[in-house]
């Protein structure tokens, strides 16, 4: 399976970043397969840049996308919403035809220092990706308190890291199911 991995969220030490590392290992991919969305210098979504061409970190994102048979996201949550990094992304390539999210299974994720894991997050991430034509996987996984729960080595309750394993593997088999 081909994956592409990238997550909502911009800093070096994201907690979503982390999770992404953790998912790559866990389907034994390369950590290549992160698309760092720093490195594509995508602009805030213009109906006038758009006018006179797709960014080109846009296109290139289009291009992994499209060359992928699945994709997984892990974004935080900003003030009870999607993030506007995530959002944005989902604009852009909203705007390149062929649409590549379509018909793509897609998996959402989150880490968040917070008691509520990012939940609220990923269910507005879920409206326009599905609304675009994604299979978006019925579960999320969502970390909460990631601060304690996270270590060097992974997860640090063993109940986290079997939860986690569990959505990835049902993940993987419903995404063999779509291609």
């Amino acid at each position: 399976m081909k994956y592409c991995f990238f997550s909502g969220s911009l800093r070096k030490d994201s907690l979503n970043t982390k999770l992404l590392h953790m998912a790559v290992k866990h389907v034994n991919c390369p950590p290549s397969a992160i698309v760092n969305l720093n490195d594509l210098s995508i602009p805030l979504y213009n109906g006038d840049i758009e006018a006179v061409a797709i960014p080109d970190g846009v296109q290139k994102l289009a291009q992994i996308i499209d060359q992928a048979q699945a994709i997984i996201i892990a974004s935080p949550e900003y003030n009870y919403g999607i993030s506007g990094v995530l959002k944005n992304t989902i604009d852009w390539l909203s705007r390149v035809r062929p649409m590549p999210l379509k018909q793509k299974p897609l998996l959402l994720m989150a880490a968040s220092p917070g008691q509520i894991a990012g939940i609220r997050g990923l269910w507005h991430a879920r409206v326009p990706l599905e609304g675009l034509g994604n299979y978006v996987y019925p579960e999320m996984f969502s970390l909460g308190n990631s601060f304690q729960a996270l270590n060097e080595s992974g997860f640090v309750n063993p109940d986290d890291q079997k939860r986690f394993a569990a959505i990835l593997d049902g993940f993987e088999k419903f995404s063999k199911a779509l291609t």
